[in-house]
């Protein structure tokens, strides 16, 4: 049986590059690299991103190409802030080889990520989603004829407390410190404060309360029953292939029989868009979890008319889509964030997506779960 040494053991001078461990990853995270180098993906995000950069001679930023690709690793590897994905970068031998980095070099630092995200506006990483989806439109990753739309409520970076009034620009805490002097309390303690807060019905509309560095975010009551300030993910996927064609952020507190809508749009602009020759969109796919009364009829390109009887229903859709290009939808700029983590997406894990909703009856028909 081997034994640790007491002294640590001198490392080599030098090391063969093909004595480094490989992953199991590795092959995956090569040929994707071939892939992106075949179509040229370095030299047309620069171009993409080239008014980002300044000209004159500096501190060298983070080559758009990289910064790309370390969205990607957030994908693959299920990570969603930017500190696990320099973390990832910097321990895995295999995404290392894949951002490009040599063996001495030192992957970029998570405020370096946030930097350039922040830096690079939204068109621009919609624009690149596009190109990655236009290369899996070209290797027939792209369907077009029946889509599944999702949502997912994520946390916003906001603090609940920091809430402050839409009209006069109050504070949360100060607000609760007038109610307690109003019932008499002259010097309310913060247990005095808690059991008014608690007493309080409907304590939280979005009509009267903001974060003022987040505006977007809404007040939400979260699945595991806490309340958070919070943003809406919709992804649209093709669920023959499995790609995404859509990533719109909407608000929390919004129904996703309301926001869907939007989704649908964006996802047959983008098959419009990479599938020029193609039939178009015939079929949506909605929540299993909804009641399955709602359709959507469209009376002319682009307006959809939505009937109900009952408040919550499937989006489906009356006829299929017509071939017409429709209006931009702007998800807004603080939003991008979500945005920008989606936009290199070519995949999503659709197991938990949906019943299929016929284009006459209000029936539904299982769609088999959509294998990892």
């Amino acid at each position: 049986m081997g034994k640790r040494k007491r002294h640590a053991k001198q490392t080599s001078m030098w090391v063969a590059t093909q004595d480094l461990p490989r992953s199991a990853a590795h092959p995956f995270y090569a040929r994707l690299n071939q892939i992106l180098d075949k179509h040229d993906f370095d030299g047309c995000v620069e171009g993409l991103c080239q008014r980002f950069y300044a000209e004159e001679i500096g501190r060298p930023g983070l080559p758009p190409g990289r910064y790309f690709r370390l969205l990607l690793i957030g994908y693959f590897e299920g990570l969603d802030a930017e500190r696990a994905i320099a973390w990832r970068a910097a321990d895995s031998f295999a995404l290392r080889d894949f951002l490009g980095l040599v063996l001495p070099e030192a992957p970029p630092d998570h405020s370096t990520i946030s930097r350039t995200r922040r830096l690079i506006d939204l068109e621009t990483h919609e624009a690149v989603f596009t190109w990655i989806l236009q290369r899996l439109a070209d290797t027939g990753l792209v369907k077009g004829k029946t889509v599944g739309i999702d949502a997912t409520t994520l946390e916003a970076n906001a603090a609940l407390r920091s809430i402050v009034r839409r009209d006069m620009g109050e504070s949360y805490h100060d607000f609760l410190t007038k109610l307690a002097q109003a019932s008499g309390i002259e010097t309310p303690t913060r247990a005095d404060l808690a059991r008014i807060d608690r007493k309080r019905k409907k304590k939280g509309p979005n009509d009267d309360w903001t974060h003022p560095h987040d505006p977007d975010a809404k007040i939400t009551k979260m699945k595991d029953g806490r309340t958070h300030l919070a943003h809406k993910a919709e992804h649209a996927v093709d669920l023959e292939t499995g790609a995404v064609v859509g990533v719109t952020v909407q608000d929390a507190d919004e129904g996703d029989t309301s926001t869907s809508r939007e989704t649908l749009i964006v996802a047959a602009e983008q098959i419009e868009t990479v599938l020029p020759d193609g039939d178009g969109l015939e079929e949506v796919v909605g929540d299993k979890g909804y009641h399955r009364t709602t359709r959507w009829s469209i009376s002319k390109p682009w307006a959809f008319a939505v009937t109900s009887r009952n408040p919550i229903g499937v989006a489906g859709i009356g006829r299929r889509i017509p071939r017409r290009a429709p209006p931009s939808i702007a998800t807004g700029a603080a939003s991008a964030a979500n945005a920008a983590r989606a936009s290199c997406a070519s995949a999503v894990n659709v197991s938990n997506v949906p019943s299929r909703i016929s284009t006459t009856p209000s029936y539904a028909s299982r769609v088999p779960a959509w294998p990892h």
